[in-house]
């Protein structure tokens, strides 16, 4: 029997108390009759499983029996914990998960797994400022997210009055400070700002995630189509080659290198708007040279004047 099936055979039976050849078959893509060989090999092995016969029969471990066995190599033990551990200086239950963790791992890779838990430290809070608390409301969809439970929600769209509706919550993500609930709606998938959420209540109703969902796939293509409403303007900029890495820092992938121009480099500069565009550029000053559209040069101009008048007496 491959060692690995053999770690998958006593975690479903951890995670389901009791099982029968033919869950096993099904859970693991086997034959009933390999499963079942699969099962008495264990019994033989010495793992602590025995059969119950009856119609509600199956195959358990005795007394809710637990395994060290975990089927990580050393490296995917290390990888696992350098992942996870520097969420246990910002998450109590992160800290307590890997302490559990470290223990049912083989001796033999402890002291590597705890090494590397302890390699690394995230600091979520900018200097000066205080470390932002994650908002009750993000657990608590977290918690309905796991569950499969569908969720009542308040909503308040920009510019709209609050709506109730419900969704299937399928994942949270962070972005700068700002989380986001992708949930499935009678309308399709859908994104909601967890700042514009009014109330949110769990339901007892369960759901079935969409077939081949993944969150971070779904993730990347709202951004694909946030970045390309966000780019409906692009105006061509020049500055000096020195500080192109800072334009490129700030704007990411709204500042695009688009060749040399003497001693100076191209670049095209994307907002959605040509005042966005102005005000990201405007403190650079002389440095820079805004080629066109006419659009961004008027407000350019406009932001100057509007300077020049505030500022002039000023010595």
């Amino acid at each position: 029997m491959r060692a690995d099936r053999l770690v998958a055979v006593l975690l479903l039976m951890q995670a389901r108390g009791r099982v029968t050849a033919a869950d096993v078959a099904q859970e693991l893509e086997i034959s009933v009759a390999t499963a079942r060989r699969d099962l008495e090999a264990l019994s033989t092995a010495g793992i602590p499983v025995y059969p119950q016969p009856g119609r509600n029969g199956g195959w358990q471990l005795v007394g809710g029996a637990r395994t060290d066995l975990s089927g990580l190599t050393a490296a995917e033990a290390q990888a696992l914990f350098l992942l996870v551990g520097p969420a246990a200086s910002i998450a109590p239950e992160a800290k307590a998960a890997l302490r559990k963790l470290v223990r049912a791992l083989p001796g033999t890779f402890r002291e590597h797994a705890q090494a590397a838990a302890e390699a690394v430290v995230i600091d979520p809070a900018r200097w000066g400022a205080h470390a932002k608390e994650r908002p009750e409301l993000v657990r608590s969809l977290q918690d309905a997210v796991v569950r499969r439970n569908r969720v009542r929600l308040v909503y308040s769209g920009r510019g709209h009055q609050p709506s109730e509706r419900m969704v299937d919550p399928l994942g949270l993500v962070d972005k700068d400070d700002i989380w986001y609930l992708i949930a499935w709606t009678d309308r399709g998938q859908r994104t909601f700002r967890i700042d514009r959420v009014v109330a949110a209540q769990a339901t007892e109703e369960t759901f079935e995630r969409p077939e081949g969902f993944d969150l971070s796939t779904a993730w990347g293509e709202i951004v694909e189509r946030m970045e390309e409403r966000r780019s409906g303007l692009t105006a061509t900029v020049l500055m000096d080659q020195r500080h192109v890495w800072v334009m490129q820092d700030r704007l990411g992938r709204n500042c695009e290198v688009d060749g040399a121009d003497g001693d100076r480099v191209r670049l095209k500069i994307s907002a959605p708007t040509p005042l966005m565009i102005a005000q990201e550029l405007a403190g650079w000053g002389g440095s820079i040279e805004v080629l066109d559209p006419p659009e961004v040069q008027a407000e350019l101009a406009r932001l100057g004047r509007e300077l020049t008048d505030r500022y002039s007496g000023i010595v």
